[in-house]
């Protein structure tokens, strides 16, 4: 089995390098599956190209797919042409900041190789030892947890949560609209309605401040909300 690890990037200068040496190693260490990386830079305007290129020479046996947007057009779009360059049965997202650890990858890949599920969450909620950089970012995830749960039936405790792992044919039975942020609950809420059933784990949690490049904003939780109860309402044949 691949795994394609999808890594959306836009000046991510700082934390680029160190966070492709950490998927790399999990790759390296990982008996269960092949991993690929498959990183789309959207349109950074600072040093993120170089990075990647240095990490790409100096790392010749991890398999790398590197790509450039002609122009900046946001997290969903990147992911939908990682998406598209991507070879695995499997996916999974990956910020290109350093919040989340890949070596939590273990704990949810087993799901999805039972056979059992097809679509596997890592929450931030799960692990109580997690904290949070923002009250109004903690309280605005919950706030889009559950209105996806109310919405679809769902019980789930981090929609907004960056780990989403599937399988290709999940993605391969929806047609992916979003451009920013609102990639999350647009994949949540086409995933529910096609009826897969969500599996949560617990994983790590490293948040980092405004200061450090964390992009989103609380208008991108009222997107959420509106993409959520549009897709909730939506013909199943436009999904």
């Amino acid at each position: 089995m691949l795994l394609s690890v999808l890594i959306p990037a836009y000046n991510e200068e700082a934390t680029i390098s160190f966070l492709l040496q950490k998927v790399a190693e999990f790759a390296r260490e990982c008996k269960t599956v092949t991993t690929e990386l498959v990183v789309v830079n959207d349109c950074s305007t600072d040093s993120t190209e170089e990075k990647v290129k240095q990490f790409q020479a100096g790392n010749k046996d991890v398999r790398l797919v590197y790509v450039k947007q002609s122009k900046n057009g946001g997290k969903g779009l990147a992911i939908r042409r990682a998406i598209e360059e991507a070879s695995g049965d499997i996916m999974v997202v990956q910020d290109a900041d350093l919040e989340y650890d890949p070596q939590d990858f273990n704990v949810m890949l087993p799901y999805i190789l039972s056979g059992e599920y097809k679509v596997v969450y890592g929450s931030r909620f799960l692990n109580h030892k997690n904290k949070h950089s923002y009250k109004t970012f903690y309280l605005g995830g919950r706030l889009v947890s559950i209105t996806a749960n109310i919405l679809f039936g769902l019980h789930l405790t981090d929609e907004p949560t960056c780990y989403k792992m599937f399988t290709r044919e999940v993605i391969e039975r929806m047609t992916l609209q979003c451009t920013g942020f609102e990639f999350c609950p647009e994949l949540t809420a086409k995933v529910a309605r096609l009826g897969y059933e969500i599996q949560e784990v617990p994983i790590h949690y490293y948040p980092r401040s405004i200061d450090e490049g964390k992009k989103i904003k609380w208008t991108d939780g009222l997107e959420a909300i509106w993409t959520l109860l549009r897709y909730r309402f939506t013909n199943q044949s436009k999904l």
